[in-house]
């Protein structure tokens, strides 16, 4: 059974850092695209960053470009996302996501598993 867990969000000053980290068992993140979606209040879900199988290829969606980066650890089957210069516009739940697309993915379809989301919040 795949599960993914992320952690590490809580209530940030505007400027702060957070990292994320989403523990997947079921599935070898080195072997899937993954990716972190954000869904803000009131509004959609929407994409953050994917790195790819490899690990060679990143995307980030434009407004976290400078500020975010994902990364893996193959060895601790996790997938982290490391949050800098913190906005309250951040302010969402974030969710870590897994793919078996060959290619890393800005969208939520081709992405077939889902972790439970956990809350990060932006005061100004």
């Amino acid at each position: 059974q795949v599960q993914l867990v992320e952690s590490g969000g809580k209530l940030v000053q505007a400027g702060g850092s957070l990292r994320l980290a989403c523990a997947a068992s079921g599935l070898t993140v080195s072997s899937n695209v993954m990716g972190w979606f954000r869904q803000a209040p009131g509004k959609e879900r929407e994409f953050v960053a994917t790195i790819s199988r490899s690990g060679g290829t990143t995307y980030y969606t434009y407004s976290v470009k400078g500020r975010f980066t994902i990364s893996r650890d193959n060895v601790e089957n996790t997938v982290y996302l490391q949050m800098n210069s913190l906005k309250p516009d951040d302010t969402a739940i974030y969710y870590c996501a897994a793919s078996s697309a060959e290619w890393a993915s800005m969208s939520e379809e081709t992405y077939d598993y889902w972790g439970q989301g956990t809350q990060v919040t932006v005061s100004s």
